[in-house]
């Protein structure tokens, strides 16, 4: 593998840089915040799209990823840096494409039959996931060539976890205020409503990507790599998976994301029919949200006091805890169900924040240990395990909705029961708790870079460099 060679300057990072790293993932997850909160529920109530089609859509489009995904990150390993770096070029490039994507996943042609709906919401979902990773992949990249630097690294990781956090909120909001009030009462999902929040969404997704191509600077500068073989592809892909730092933190990405996206989505449906409050679908999220705006004024310290690994584990030990004391209440209240979310928000705000930091650092693991500096392509596999993450949150949905009797897109009359919501409910908490305390030991007993190894690592890195 070919060494990096570093700028002058590596280190000392201002605060623009941190504010324009940031906005590269509000950019991101502006649209990917309508997959965690809003499409589910519009493929349901507004194209129709049965329950078992849902599934089979996300597991085919996760079945491409694993394909598309590793192409994306030998694409940018391997292409000639441009004048503007080798990552953030491409999230210019890529900016009103994956914007236009996100637009049409929510276009809803009159007149389609139900095969007619899915294959369109195939071909823009599966469009819509190349397009983000894209832009993803040399996104995530970037933190290892903007700094060297293990603490400013982890104020990018706070960073871009902030820009996330404000990302995802339009999102949110547009669940809750979407609906409209029938004749008879009942509440529904208004397309007008859906498709006026989604462009405007879409608008500002461009302007923060563009934001964040111009205030984000490149100082760790590549040397010139010549093309890999198929060969050269399969062995990067061997040394990623033998390393125990990557490979965990890909199993816990995989089911943190997989726990904040059930949430996102079931939770519409819980507040909906469990709760009887469709207005308040967004402020569990919010709760899970919340606290990340006082911790991130803290999580530095304390990572650098306690260690990143520590706290992001008893972290998830809080959060894990907070839900199965919900099964145990099974309150009917949603104010209470709200604190305790807010509670495990608290939990899972390390995780939150620090998660890029302990990405970097197993990419950093990667390069001292099997001298693989292949960023990208290693970005590119740990975005592909995230991936996954959406299609085990759509498995437990669409499980779950259909263990309730959720059919022909609706929860009737005839099959809300006590038996039925008590059964919503108890899933609402239980799927929550069981994949953040598999995080928990996942991080605890199996990630080997707790703060006296990190600093060992860093070491030895700064020695190679």
């Amino acid at each position: 593998m070919t060494m990096t060679t570093a700028a002058p300057r590596t280190s000392g990072i201002a605060t623009r840089d941190k504010i324009g790293y940031a906005m590269g993932d509000t950019g991101s997850l502006l649209l990917f915040g309508l997959v965690q909160s809003v499409l589910q529920k519009y493929y349901t109530d507004l194209l129709g799209i049965s329950i078992v089609s849902i599934l089979v859509l996300f597991i085919v489009a996760r079945i491409w990823d694993a394909v598309n995904d590793p192409i994306w990150g030998r694409i940018v390993d391997v292409v000639k840096p441009s004048p503007q770096g080798r990552y953030r070029i491409w999230i210019r490039r890529l900016a009103i494409p994956l914007a236009l994507s996100g637009v049409l996943m929510f276009v809803k042609i009159p007149g389609l039959s139900q095969t007619g709906y899915f294959v369109y919401a195939a071909i823009t979902y599966i469009l819509f996931g190349m397009l983000y990773t894209g832009v993803n992949i040399p996104y995530g990249s970037m933190a290892q060539v903007i700094t060297t630097d293990e603490r400013e690294r982890s104020s990018l990781s706070i960073f871009r976890s902030i820009g996330s956090t404000i990302g995802a909120m339009p999102a949110l909001a547009l669940i809750s205020l979407c609906y409209v009030t029938l004749a008879n009462g009942s509440k529904v999902m208004s397309y007008s409503k859906v498709l006026t929040g989604v462009v405007i969404i879409a608008v500002l997704s461009v302007l923060a990507l563009w934001l964040c191509y111009a205030w984000s600077k490149e100082r760790v500068v590549p040397e010139a790599r010549e093309l890999p073989n198929a060969k050269d592809t399969f062995k990067v892909f061997g040394t990623l998976l033998k390393s125990r730092p990557f490979v965990v933190l890909c199993l816990v990405g995989m089911l943190f994301l997989a726990s904040q996206m059930f949430s996102q989505s079931y939770y519409t449906y819980l507040f909906h029919y469990y709760f009887n409050a469709p207005g308040l679908s967004m402020l569990p999220t919010v709760c899970q949200y919340l606290p990340v705006a006082v911790i991130m004024f803290l999580a530095g310290k304390l990572s650098v006091k306690f260690g990143k690994k520590e706290l992001c584990a008893l972290g998830m030990l809080l959060a894990g805890i907070s839900f199965l004391v919900l099964f145990f209440l099974h309150t009917t209240n949603a104010w209470v169900f709200l604190g305790f979310c807010l509670l495990s928000g608290i939990g899972n705000a390390f995780l939150y924040l620090l998660v890029w930091a302990l990405t970097t650092d197993a990419i950093d693991y990667n390069a001292v240990r099997f001298g693989l500096h292949d960023d990208a392509t290693s970005y590119s596999l740990y975005n592909f395990a995230r991936k996954l993450g959406q299609t085990v949150s759509a498995i437990l949905v669409n499980t779950s909705l259909m263990k309730i009797g959720y059919t022909n897109n609706v929860l009737n009359a005839a099959n809300i029961t006590d038996a039925t919501l008590n059964r919503m409910y108890n899933d609402s908490v239980l799927i929550p708790a069981v994949l953040f305390l598999l995080c928990f030991a996942l991080l605890w007993f199996a990630y080997p870079l707790g703060k006296k190894q990190l600093a060992v690592l860093q070491e030895e890195k700064a020695a190679i460099l």
